[in-house]
């Protein structure tokens, strides 16, 4: 009779099944419904009051001003606004420490100069006499080779011109004229000569390598030798009074060389020098001041100039007189035309149907395409999750109507993420970016910057572990935030290069404003998962550290299923890392699938230590299998209870699916045949289930099943280890107990080979120790 009871009472609890399955069915399409229906309302806001006669539309028919009236065109005066303020030069100053460390740097020179001129003019003397400036000029930049080789060569009418430059081959050609003419004996000299003056010079580019000293030519060395000291001085004199004229007018940066030396040639010009003079004076004041600049910007100033430039802008007005034509039918409606319609109230302003059923079709598109991600990662996704992945895309269409340019992208792509991992997560920025787009009507700099932080975000979020790599994320979504900015705007502006100076403290904000929502994620992250019942990875390994108090409370309460617990979750994080599944999800689950053994850990043969089966004493199959189906609900209460997530909740049902409890279910027809009974009901045997739902519930059902045949198995091969563990999946593959679990049946001899090797490494063989050795060892034993 109590059979009997317990078989009928199941029909209610599968009725209510029934009617939740069936509800479940209905409120999926509805939540799709809802989130297409809300996520169209953002995105198509433009829709609901958009004007028939809008701007480059035709008028159909002409439209005359009713009264005399006059209109703000915020627009057009916005686009001016905007041109003005882009194309403003950046106010400058000079800045003191530069142009003190210009001015040295010309004092070094002069001075090395007057060091240098007594040599000069000794090595010079004869050479002036024998061969052009320009010529010297040349035969001092042959390279050591080169001059080795035109030495060696002299006494040869052979020639390796076509090793040199025109300029070095025209030299060769005038030293070779110029032996001609000359003994042997002056010819060495002047050899001799040349020398000592390529090796002055090799001194001077050694000593003053950082020197303008470097750029100046021959000539205009030999010129400075050859000055009285009356004149240099008065040369330096000129230079020096020059150049300090020069920085204070000051030098912009970039200036161009042929500007710089016409800014020299005007201020040399004043100083009644010669000709030779003022031509050497302009060359050392060029060789020291190219590529110098004693000007930085006054941003200050600059800020201060554009707000003044944008105020001074009128508002840009659009007037009419009564009777006055607007536009004429069948002409295109201007912007200025526009301003006057619609502050006529003449534009029909309305519903724009087409447009917001345009906008439904982008949306389902999108939310489509999303699910089909889902589906093809087989990462189902519950009722709360579309509520929370519809709430986190409204947020960015909904900045970007706000006019908001910082997109929080970033924290979108960071939650998801961590949340349901990185390939979802990148969808999910990619539709909200186009969605946002579509919504704002045009590509902006700031989305763009804004996209690829939510990328990055996206593709490493999900994959860190610490709170200290997401820190370091979001200085690297920062940087990369506030560099594309720049970058984008740089590209896309023609006047980039008078601007660059604005632009850079915009591009750091949206440097920072990547790092803020970086921690405005962190920061809600707990909350949502609380909400919506999600995890991300940093949740996991939480719950997995062995001092939470539930762990605890299994081992120390239940130490024999803590052990197999841990066997477990080796085999399955095994098999996980093979099939790039979630680790840190089956390790964590795995650790709680069974803390409802708890119950009655006695009933659990694992925890009996050796002792007296309870259920020999119990000598009932049905009350039996009664305690072992109770770890499952005793486990999910247990869980709820202490508020462990959906997803590691699920490993308490899903481990074990709707497996047959076939021990006490064969002593139930052997009792039943015994006392002449036909029915046992296969039911009260079976655990309710469900089967495994995901990847990860099927790879610790199967490891469940293999650990208690594994352990069992003591001087087996692994030959005979991998026939158990493949007999054991064939029975959970004809049980269709992985049929929603999205493992295949060609996946399976991976998972055997891979829980066969974790084996034999937990029962590798061990050296067996000499009887003379423990012996030895228990007779220390024995003296303590």
């Amino acid at each position: 009779m109590n059979h009997f009871l317990h078989s009928f009472t199941v029909f209610p609890d599968s009725a209510r099944k029934s009617r939740s399955y069936s509800l479940g069915k209905l409120r999926r399409p509805l939540i799709f419904l809802f989130t297409v229906g809300c996520l169209t309302s953002v995105v198509g806001y433009r829709f609901y009051n958009q004007p028939k006669l809008a701007v480059g539309t035709i008028s159909p028919v002409t439209i005359i001003a009713p009264e005399d009236a006059s209109f703000q065109d915020q627009e057009t005066t916005d686009l001016k606004r905007q041109k003005i303020r882009a194309g403003l030069l950046p106010r400058l100053k000079r800045d003191p420490q530069t142009t003190d460390q210009i001015e040295r740097s010309l004092q070094d020179t002069l001075g090395q100069l007057s060091q240098i001129r007594p040599i000069l003019r000794k090595n010079s003397i004869l050479m002036g006499r024998t061969i052009s400036n320009a010529t010297m000029e040349t035969l001092l930049t042959f390279s050591a080779p080169q001059w080795s080789t035109l030495q060696s060569r002299l006494n040869y009418e052979e020639s390796f011109t076509n090793l040199l430059t025109k300029e070095q081959e025209y030299a060769v050609s005038e030293i070779q004229a110029y032996r001609q003419r000359v003994t042997k004996g002056s010819f060495e000299q002047f050899i001799d000569r040349l020398e000592q003056l390529r090796q002055i010079k090799e001194q001077t580019s050694q000593n003053y390598r950082h020197s303008s000293l470097n750029k100046l030519k021959y000539a205009d060395l030999i010129a400075v030798a050859q000055m009285g000291d009356r004149e240099w001085q008065n040369l330096e004199t000129a230079i020096l009074q020059a150049e300090r004229r020069i920085l204070v007018q000051g030098i912009p940066p970039g200036i161009s060389t042929s500007h710089l030396q016409d800014t020299i040639a005007v201020q040399i010009s004043s100083d009644r020098l010669t000709g030779r003079q003022q031509s050497l004076a302009e060359n050392i004041l060029l060789a020291a001041l190219e590529g110098e600049a004693n000007l930085i910007e006054d941003r200050e100033a600059t800020k201060e100039q554009a707000a003044k430039a944008v105020e001074a802008v009128d508002m840009v007005m659009s007037s009419a007189q009564t009777g006055q034509i607007i536009v004429k039918a069948g002409e295109k409606i201007t912007q200025a035309q526009f301003v006057l319609i619609d502050g006529f109230g003449l534009s029909e302003r309305g519903i724009n149907w087409m447009g917001l059923g345009s906008t439904a079709i982008l949306v389902t598109s999108a939310i489509g395409t999303f699910c089909l991600v889902a589906q093809r990662l087989h990462r189902p996704l519950r009722h709360r999750d579309f509520l929370l992945l519809g709430l986190l895309s409204f947020t960015t269409p909904i900045l970007a109507i706000a006019n908001i340019p910082f997109t929080n992208l970033a924290a979108v792509g960071l939650l998801v993420s961590s949340f349901y991992g990185p390939t979802l997560a990148v969808t999910q920025v990619l539709l909200t970016a186009g969605l946002s787009l579509f919504s704002i009507q045009g590509i902006s700099a700031d989305l763009i910057a804004g996209t690829i932080g939510g990328l990055l975000a996206a593709m490493i979020a999900g994959k860190l572990r610490s709170r200290d790599e997401l820190s370091l994320l979001g200085m690297g979504i920062g940087v990369s935030q506030g560099g594309v900015y720049l970058l984008t705007y740089l590209i896309v502006s023609a006047t980039a290069s008078t601007i660059i100076y604005t632009l850079l403290p915009t591009a750091l904000v949206y440097g920072l404003s990547g790092i803020a929502w970086t921690v405005i994620a962190l920061g809600l992250s707990p909350y949502l998962e609380r909400c919506f019942d999600v995890v991300t990875p940093i949740r996991l390994v939480e719950l997995s550290n062995p001092n939470c108090s539930l762990l605890k409370r299994l081992a120390t309460e239940a130490p024999g299923t803590f052990q197999h617990t841990l066997f477990v979750a080796c085999l399955a994080e095994a098999a996980a890392r093979k099939l790039h599944c979630n680790v840190e999800l089956i390790r964590t689950g795995t650790l709680y699938h069974d803390i409802g053994k708890m119950h009655d850990p006695l009933g659990f043969i694992e925890n009996q230590m050796g002792g007296p089966n309870k259920h020999d004493e119990i000598n009932d199959p049905y009350v039996s299998a009664e305690i072992i189906k109770k770890h499952v609900s005793e486990g999910l209460v247990m869980a709820r209870r202490h508020g462990l997530p959906r997803v590691v909740r699920d490993f308490i049902p899903e481990h074990q699916g709707n497996l047959l409890i076939s021990y006490f279910y064969q002593q139930a027809l052997q009792k039943s045949a015994q006392n002449g009974q036909e029915f046992v009901d296969e039911a009260a045997f079976r655990y309710d289930g469900p089967i495994p739902q995901s990847r990860e519930t099927a790879i610790v059902m199967l490891a469940d099943s293999s650990e208690a045949a594994l352990r069992s198995l003591k001087e087996a091969s692994p030959e005979q280890a991998m026939d158990m563990i493949k007999k054991i999946f064939q029975a959970r593959w004809r049980e269709q107990q992985l049929v929603d679990s999205g493992i295949r049946q060609e996946e399976l001899p991976i998972i055997a080979e891979i829980f066969v090797q974790v084996w034999q490494q937990f029962h590798h063989q061990r050296i067996a120790y000499p009887k003379a050795v423990l012996e030895v060892s228990s007779a220390k034993k024995n003296k303590r």
